[in-house]
This record gives C-alpha cells, structure tokens and sequence, in this order.
C-alpha cells in the first residue's frame, strides 16, 4: 500500500502513513500556464490509500486526479473534509443537489470511501460505492481532558448536534447540554443551556464544524452575561472563514482548536489515528 494526498491534506496524510507503517507515495503538484492542475504521484502500489479534503475546487479537482493517477491500483479514498456537503437537497428550483454531484464524481475509479464527521450522514447514500462515516469526537474529548479544565460543561451549539457533543463528553465523563435559542420579544432573544446553569462553569462549546462563527460568537456573549468562567471552541473542521477566529476571541472565547481535517493554524487535534484504525478494521472485515 501507498498513501498519496492533494496539497490541502499533505501533514493529515502523514500523519496517516505513520500510524499504518506504510510509505507515502511522492506526490508533486504544479499548474499549466492556463491554470489547469497538474499533478503527478510515483512509486504507486497495487493498493493505494488517497487522503484528500475537499477545501475547494482546486482540491476537488486534485482528487479526481490523483484517482486517476491510480487507475489499476484498488483505492480506498479517505475524505477528511467533504465540501458542498450542506447542500445535501433541492432547496430551491433548478439548484442541484451538490452533495450528490460531488459524491457521484468521486465514486469513479475507488473501492470505497471513508468520511470524517460528515455534517449529515445521509450524504454517504450518494456514493456509488460502499461509504463509512467516521467521527473523531473521543478525539476531541482527549484533548479536552489534557487540558485540565476545572469540571468543564460540554455544550452544543443546537439540539441536533447533542450526540456529537455526548460523545465528546464521554471521555471524560462531564456534563453535556445544548444551546437552546428563546425568543424574548421581538428583537430580543436569548440563548443559554437547555438544563445546565453556567454560572461559575468552565464551558467548552463542540461541533462538527465552525465557519464564519458567528452564532456562536453571540452565544460567547450571552454565556459570559450568564456568568461563565470561561469559554472554549472545539471543532472538526475549522473552515473559520470570513475572520471568524478573531470574532471568536473578541467574543470572549479564550481558545479555539480544530483538526487536521481541514489543515490551518488551529489543528491541534489529529484525525490520524480514527483514520487508520478505521482503515486496519476494514482490512480485517
């Protein structure tokens, strides 16, 4: 076996590597004078392992490539970060439902596909290949527990997103609550735990995913209003787009942390090893 990665997923993809004791295929990647990727992987195997985000266009465009580069070989695609993922239905007329566009896409050419804390499992049905979701939610909560927090209060930042949240809280056997949204009057709401008082508590808000941060930015607010010590973010995927980490801290957040899902400054927790155990069980299915 060989591991290859696109640009966006190059220090995951090693990580990877390292945990499986496989090597890494070299990959080398350049752009043609019009703008067309360019991408080339040496010394393939017979089996190949591609870890590949989808950050972007570009990346998306890497991945189909380096599928490609593969052909003969029986490929396992690991998706780390799966974008146009939210758009999993019609919404509106005459949209596409891209989540499926893209999954169709790369089910050419793979065996199988294992996806990391995908925002809504029912887009893995849009593969046409066999498709494992993965979470790396008691990875999240081992790094909360090597943090030493005082009794921290887990907290999702809404009802849907409770198990992923009791998953991170199970690690360390801490309380776990949601946020709950109420209206006050018109143009006031309020937004606060559904059954926990935060007054005095060390609270660590978790998702799958924070984007621009906005929401929970004004949830930081009111928590710190509602008398919170202090207030942390974890998360999967750290999109953190549109200066959303700054947001967060001048909302009175004291850190925020994502994973190497989606590579940036804030991945201080690894999805290499749920990787690759998922990897090594699958193997010996």
């Amino acid at each position: 076996m060989r591991v290859i990665s696109t640009e966006r997923s190059q220090v995951l993809a090693a990580r990877v590597s390292e945990k499986l004791g496989v090597p890494l295929a070299k990959t080398r990647f350049s752009r043609f004078p019009d703008g067309e990727i360019y991408l080339r992987c040496e010394d393939l195997d017979d089996e190949t392992l591609i870890v590949s985000s989808i950050t972007d266009n570009d990346m998306l465009v890497q991945t189909l490539l380096a599928i490609d580069a593969a052909d003969g070989s029986r490929n396992t695609l690991v998706i780390p970060y799966l974008g146009y993922a939210r758009q999993d239905r019609r919404f509106g007329p005459g949209e596409p439902i891209s989540a499926r566009a893209v999954a169709r896409a790369l089910s050419s050419g793979i065996e199988r596909v294992i996806v990391v804390d995908v925002h809504d499992p029912a887009v893995l049905d849009y593969f046409g290949v066999p498709a494992t979701g993965i979470t790396i939610a008691p990875a999240i909560g081992g790094y909360i527990g090597d943090l030493h927090l005082r009794e921290p209060l887990v907290l999702a930042p809404d009802e849907g997103a409770i198990g992923f949240a009791s998953t991170v809280a199970a690690a360390g056997g801490w309380d776990c609550d949601f946020l709950q949204k109420t209206r006050l009057s018109g143009e006031e709401v309020r937004i606060a735990p559904k059954a926990v008082d935060v007054a005095g508590r060390v609270v660590v808000i978790v998702d799958d995913i924070i984007s621009t941060g906005g929401t929970l930015a004004t949830a930081a607010s009111m928590l710190h209003e509602q008398g919170a010590a202090s207030i942390h973010a974890a998360c999967v995927h750290g999109v953190l787009a549109s200066g959303a980490y700054m947001r967060l801290r001048t909302a009175g957040v004291s850190s925020v942390v994502s994973s190497d899902t989606y590579e940036n400054a804030s991945s201080f927790i690894s999805a290499a090893s749920t990787i690759a155990t998922a990897i090594q069980e699958d193997v010996c299915r």
